[in-house]
């Protein structure tokens, strides 16, 4: 008998301390000068392409504007073990354009299997775009363009999606640094850009439409990433355009968009949010290429306070992370509308 209590009390003092070690805080780490979510994480171990989400929901009442991190506060690392168990996923692939430190995207879901997207990022090679010195140094429009977009093919890779990337610079990859430096090597399926405006356009614009025709049948879409320039003091949110015929196009970039006014919402909610999305088929590339798009500007390489978002290599990927939230919304409402 009296084995028999000393069991039953050792069997609840351990489902005590079970109970009380389930329901222990998640660990937490300080945020150090020039953190973001994604170094912080990787600084920690902790994958950021798997666990920046669940990272976001642990800690969205301690995050500044853009999901941005504050300097000395502390943040709860989300549980790697707890995450695994939610879906099985593939080990991470190589990706030597991403650059060194982001060449291996690890498999975050399969949300976006049998989709293509082209990726195309504005100017390129002779043609850096708009410039702008930024305490005493060049920036330029295409530099800026071309790492968002390398960061959006990433998360769309990282969820299952056949990515081409148009524009393309070997050497640079995937910067975390605020000012990223003038080259003009980007080329286009290899190809050397041309000089004349015209003949650059139709070079991207038949590399889209060449693949298109290859993949006929397949869910494809398109994304063109610029960086406007206006007047120096207008700073703009970003806005988006669209095809005046496409509707695959328009629900797109309203997807997008729709996604961009949660997210000031969530983090920025004393502050409106003005960016639009409107039909544009004006423009070369949206008039000319097959797939239904979505063209964006990201912001005004001119203005003060934009370039905070543009020259931040955090907000640059809070910037992807949030068009690939939409997109992934685009995606699954098409799907929705299929089955109807």
């Amino acid at each position: 008998m009296r084995f028999l209590q000393l069991t039953t009390f050792l069997s609840v003092l351990f489902l005590a301390q079970s109970t009380l070690w389930g329901q222990e805080e998640f660990p937490k780490v300080m945020a150090e000068e020039g953190d973001g979510i994604y170094s912080l994480l990787r600084r920690h171990g902790v994958s950021p392409t798997k666990h920046y989400n669940n990272f976001v929901k642990l800690n969205a009442e301690d995050l500044g504007e853009d999901e941005s991190l504050i300097l000395g506060r502390q943040y709860m690392l989300p549980d790697t073990l707890e995450t695994k168990t939610v879906e099985t996923v593939e080990e991470g692939i190589t990706y030597s354009i991403f650059g060194e430190d982001f060449k291996k995207v690890d498999k975050a879901s399969s949300r976006l299997k049998n989709t293509v997207y082209y990726l195309i990022s504005g100017h390129g090679g002779p043609d850096p775009g708009a410039i702008e010195k930024h305490n005493g140094k060049l920036i330029a429009e295409d530099e800026y363009a071309y790492d968002v977009t390398l960061r959006l093919a990433r998360e769309l890779i990282s969820h299952g999606a056949d990515v081409h990337i148009i524009v393309q610079d070997e050497n640079d990859g995937i910067r975390d640094k605020r000012v990223l430096e003038l080259d003009t090597d980007e080329t286009v399926q290899s190809q050397p850009i041309p000089l004349d405006q015209l003949e650059r356009l139709k070079q991207r614009t038949k590399a889209v439409n060449d693949l298109y025709a290859k993949n006929t049948g397949k869910y494809q879409r398109l994304l063109v990433t610029h960086v406007d320039s206006r007047g120096e003091g207008t700073n703009i949110d970003v806005f988006f355009y669209h095809h005046e015929k496409s509707t695959n196009g328009k629900r797109l970039a309203e997807s997008i968009h729709q996604t961009f006014l949660r997210k000031y919402k969530k983090f920025q909610p004393n502050r409106l949010y003005n960016g639009t999305f409107m039909e544009r088929s004006s423009l070369y590339v949206v008039k000319n290429t097959l797939p239904a798009m979505a063209y964006i500007e990201i912001g005004n390489i001119r203005s003060k306070k934009d370039q905070r978002r543009i020259l931040d290599p955090d907000n640059r990927q809070a910037l992807a992370k949030w068009i690939s939230e939409g997109i992934l919304l685009d995606y699954e409402s098409s799907k929705e509308a299929v089955s109807k």
